[in-house]
């Protein structure tokens, strides 16, 4: 993106933009509404193709929870070989179209291409009521970090690629990438939150980094509250590390701080690669308690305080054991 030039024009309309790397466009209609726009779309990461569609899916709509929106309409994304076939094809739509219409929406429309990797998305509208947003760039010191999904699903998802992956690992990982993230939403907005984001392809260091540094302040990690699925700790220690996160572990070279007892193979696990992750939220103290309660009501798959926001250099994030 820095590559790019400059835009020429400016709106004042566009709540948010390009500038804090946010989950999700949000542009003002009026004071009543405002569209949230986001699209996401990736290769296949399961084998099954109803799965994958699924998660494909889920992982999309995130990015309109993460802001504290509602969806209203998709559409379809989609890159397809044409020797995959029509049944499969079918299976991996039908997945996005189940998942679409658990969140309450329809897939109106779309456009695909032929290609020799298969990839599959959604671009996904929603509306939020203008100033009720809720982005990445405003955590505050002293608030409270939360997390909703377990991680480890790039490693679990590596290593299935791969055959050494277990059938209860990859069942586990499936769940928690095919499940949406609009009960923690709910809760977000019942709450009152300060900030925001969904772990995604980043890892969770990575997105906490994003945020931490869109908000100008800094974090502390507990790495043993931090929830990890089933078998994603033994296939770490076997070297089960896609490039991307080898990518992410790099870039946090200068950003993450191991303190004394945590090894880099924990460092590793925190900067897994995600597909579909949980949602990470800045909440004030005096509110952890109240937001772990709705979440638990809107029956999240975790709601695990996992570290703290302070004052100090932004972006940056100390892992503690």
């Amino acid at each position: 993106m820095g590559k790019l030039p400059k835009p020429t024009i400016t709106d004042p309309n566009v709540l948010v933009g390009l500038e804090t790397g946010d989950d999700a466009a949000i542009y003002r209609i009026d004071d009543r509404v405002a569209l949230v726009l986001t699209t996401d779309f990736f290769a296949p990461i399961v084998d099954d193709p109803f799965d994958y569609g699924r998660i494909a899916a889920a992982n999309a709509l995130s990015d309109v929870y993460a802001v504290g929106g509602t969806p209203l309409t998709a559409l379809n994304i989609a890159a397809f070989p044409r020797s995959l076939g029509f049944d499969v094809i079918a299976r991996i739509l039908e997945g996005g179209q189940v998942k679409a219409e658990e969140a309450g929406i329809l897939i109106i429309g779309g456009h695909t291409i032929d290609d020799r990797e298969p990839k599959y998305g959604l671009a996904v509208t929603g509306i939020v009521v203008p100033g009720e947003q809720i982005t990445n760039a405003n955590a505050q010191p002293g608030d409270v970090l939360v997390l909703t999904k377990a991680i480890g699903s790039g490693l679990i998802t590596t290593a299935g690629k791969a055959g050494t992956a277990s059938a209860e690992s990859i069942q586990e990982a499936v769940r928690s990438m095919a499940a949406l993230n609009r009960g923690a939403a709910n809760a977000m907005l019942e709450v009152g939150v300060n900030a925001a984001t969904d772990v995604t392809g980043f890892g969770l260091l990575g997105h906490l980094s994003k945020m931490m540094s869109a908000s100008g302040v800094t974090a502390t990690v507990s790495w043993s509250s931090v929830p990890i699925l089933p078998g994603a700790l033994e296939l770490a220690r076997s070297g089960s590390v896609s490039g991307g996160t080898a990518r992410n572990m790099d870039g946090l070279k200068d950003s993450v701080m191991l303190a004394t007892g945590v090894s880099d193979l924990e460092f590793t696990i925190l900067a897994d690669a995600q597909t579909s992750g949980g949602m990470l939220i800045s909440v004030r103290r005096d509110r952890a308690d109240d937001l772990v309660k709705s979440l638990i009501d809107n029956r999240t798959l975790y709601s695990q305080v996992i570290g703290e926001v302070s004052s100090g250099t932004p972006g940056v994030v100390t892992v503690r054991s």
